[in-house]
């Protein structure tokens, strides 16, 4: 590749994220380029009394179809792709004079698609084609040409003016074009693919990512671990929680993070708090405050909390985070937190504060085995009385109907085979990750009893089938009153005529929650 300078004298601009564009306008200006543009570019610029020539006079040729056909034509694409040369001949014959800058970002279809209001009309629309094909047109010719697909980079080129960057950089830019075309197209792909009947998983699946934080660690200190986000998507979620304050995060802490986020949010609007430890709950509670949904969720299990992360559904104020202040937590994490709650959590150095970006409904999860990737569909958790199916001589009545929908949505965010007690919207006994689904129900009745908890009259959630009617009977024996399971055993009738036996009222519901 050759490193001889090379003068930029025309560049073309066509962008959607238009940070920094007058700045950067008026500088290839001052520097003696000439700028082509299109549209709302081209309006921008000109507004701020920079010259332009707008593509369609340049080419001759009018922008078509609803700007659909603007920069689509032998004199913009043969004058990024002439190498030099090599075609310099040719060109002159056809008049295509050389282009040596390409500064385009593409349509914001990934943001676009998330909003709950975007049609697949207006999906379709804010598809882009000639945005890529200019990109990558620059890309592949980048030993003449600079391509620039971000603001953040226009420091690169500013800083080389009126040559070019160096071979290098020029090199890296282009790398970094394609990564964000091909990031582009795997969300046309994943999004269209999500249009088809019964939502098809793809034949294939592009996932971009990109450094969005060095972790302090991962699982274990001599592990070196950070924190990836999609490219080419808006911040969102977890990963683009604000750190309010406190040390930075490990591996493990964001894991907790997440669990605990997740199951704060499937516990509807009412106040909430989820306790995890390890990634699983550990106590989990509705409640008149937060602060009465934290002190709740922490009866459930206080050993196991302390060095836990704790999530609210809800902004923290005052005297939920007062609330916290006797028990050693990790991190705590909330929509917001109010000044004054900040004071009072700020004052524990060590406690990581994060407020979560927007919920992000991811359609896929992909987790890494040897040689490949398991995908599948995100787990939705419903309670729909009406579909539920009432198996025994006796139902549910209402406040046990309000204990079953709670402990059913928190089973669902337990490691199987789990299984969860509770009774007032909050958590008695928890039994996660047990090879034997009657070991879990007794480690869920010991938590219990280790707090001195009153079982009787309390519900149980089992996230899969009870395959024999041991659980029950180890249930029936602690208090329990009414059971929520999927069914579909081979000895449900074995199952539901134990619960008759002890005047336990059982629902079925016809999907179990595994995790894994």
């Amino acid at each position: 590749m050759s490193e001889s300078p090379t003068p930029i004298r025309r560049a073309l601009i066509s962008v959607s994220d238009k940070r920094g564009l007058v700045e950067f306008g008026r500088a290839l200006t001052e520097a003696g380029v000439e700028i082509l543009s299109t549209g709302g570019s081209a309006k921008a610029l000109i507004d701020a009394d920079i010259e332009v020539t707008e593509v369609s006079d340049y080419t001759g040729f009018p922008e078509i179809m609803g700007g659909r056909v603007k920069t689509l034509h032998p004199r913009i694409h043969g004058g990024i792709l002439a190498r030099r040369g090599t075609d310099d001949n040719e060109a002159r014959e056809h008049d295509l004079p050389p282009i040596d800058l390409v500064v385009v970002n593409l349509y914001p279809f990934a943001e676009t698609i998330a909003r709950e209001d975007c049609g697949f009309d207006e999906a379709i629309e804010n598809i882009d084609i000639g945005g890529p094909t200019l990109l990558r047109a620059a890309a592949k010719n980048h030993e003449r040409v600079t391509v620039i697909c971000r603001p953040d980079d226009y420091l690169a080129l500013l800083e080389t003016l009126p040559e070019a960057p160096g071979a290098h950089t020029r090199r890296m830019l282009a790398a970094r074009a394609f990564a964000h075309t091909a990031d582009y197209d795997g969300h046309v792909t994943r999004w269209l693919a999500g249009q088809l009947p019964n939502r098809i998983l793809p034949r294939k699946i592009q996932i971009g990512l990109e450094l969005a934080d060095t972790l302090r660690y991962g699982e274990n200190p001599h592990q070196s671990a950070a924190l990836y986000a999609e490219r080419g998507r808006p911040p969102a979620g977890l990963a683009a929680a604000r750190r309010i304050q406190g040390k930075p995060l490990s591996y493990n802490n964001l894991l907790d993070a997440d669990a605990a986020w997740k199951g704060a949010n499937a516990l509807g609007p009412e106040p909430a708090c989820v306790i995890v430890k390890h990634n699983n709950p550990c106590g989990a509670a509705h409640g008149d405050t937060l602060a009465a949904a934290y002190r709740k969720a922490l009866a459930c299990d206080p050993s196991s909390a302390y060095g836990g992360v704790v999530a609210f559904n809800q902004p923290v104020d005052d005297a939920t985070a007062a609330a916290m202040a006797e028990v050693f937590t990790e991190v705590v994490v909330a929509p917001n937190f109010e000044p004054d709650a900040l004071k009072t959590l700020t004052a524990r150095k060590n406690l990581r504060v994060l407020a979560p970006g927007d919920t992000e409904s991811a359609e896929l999860e992909l987790r890494r085995i040897d040689g490949g990737w398991l995908v599948q569909q995100t787990d939705a958790v419903a309670f729909d009385r009406e579909s539920i199916q009432v198996v025994t001589q006796r139902a549910p009545n209402e406040r046990e109907w309000h204990d079953l929908e709670f402990s059913w949505a928190v089973v669902s965010q337990v490691r199987s085979n789990a299984i969860v007690l509770a009774r007032d919207a909050s958590t008695l006994g928890i039994g996660a990750g047990q090879m034997s689904r009657v070991d879990a129900v007794r480690i869920a009745v010991m938590k219990a009893r280790d707090q001195q908890a009153a079982l009787d009259g309390s519900v149980l959630a089992s996230d899969a089938f009870f395959p024999f009617a041991d659980g029950v009977e180890t249930a029936a024996e602690a208090g329990v009153r009414a059971i929520v399971q999927p069914g579909g055993s081979k000895r449900d009738e074995e199952v539901i005529e134990s619960a008759n036996r002890h005047g336990i009222a059982m629902v079925f519901t016809g999907r179990r929650h595994f995790r894994h």
